[in-house]
């Protein structure tokens, strides 16, 4: 992957809306990272923390958790039961590997990419409320922070495990 220009440098995704390519960019480009960081990650140091900060276990189930949720508002969803749960659950110490936290949240990049792809550029600007509070945004306002905060965790995330490998 070192020799491979960064995937927004790749050229355009086929069968992705145009103005939906930089969403869909900052997405692979983290799962790429995120996933070559990861690779052979000890399960061990995976709830370790380093000065107070979240360990790689939550980086990985909040990753996948946001993105989830962020892409149930842009549908004109409300989070269920069970995604609610899955948020109360986030920060908790769980025993999944890193693997199984990997593989989750590649399927979450998967199922954006899908609902990415599906978009229209006419629903873009659609009024879209998130949260119990029903604060205000828009369908593009929800894809572009989701790929703003995976990209600020998969930074997040890249700090910690150096740190924590090289302790």
């Amino acid at each position: 992957m070192n020799n491979k220009p960064e995937v927004w440098l790749r050229g355009p995704l086929d069968n992705m809306p145009a103005l939906l390519q930089p969403v869909a960019h900052a997405l692979l480009q983290a799962r790429e990272e995120i996933n070559e960081l990861m690779l052979n990650y000890p399960d061990e140091l995976l709830w370790e923390k380093v000065a107070g900060v979240a360990s790689p276990g939550f980086h990985l189930q909040h990753l996948a958790g946001v993105i989830n949720r962020l892409f149930t508002y842009a549908r004109g969803e409300q989070l269920s039961k069970q995604q609610l749960d899955a948020l109360a659950a986030e920060s908790k110490l769980a025993s999944h590997s890193t693997r199984i936290l990997l593989e989750q949240f590649n399927k979450q990049i998967d199922d954006a990419l899908t609902q990415l792809s599906g978009a229209g550029a006419e629903t873009l600007t659609e009024y879209r409320v998130v949260g119990r509070d029903k604060l205000p945004s828009t369908v593009m306002g929800l894809y572009v922070h989701a790929a703003e905060h995976t990209t600020r965790h998969a930074g997040q995330l890249l700090v910690t495990v150096k740190v924590l490998l090289n302790t």
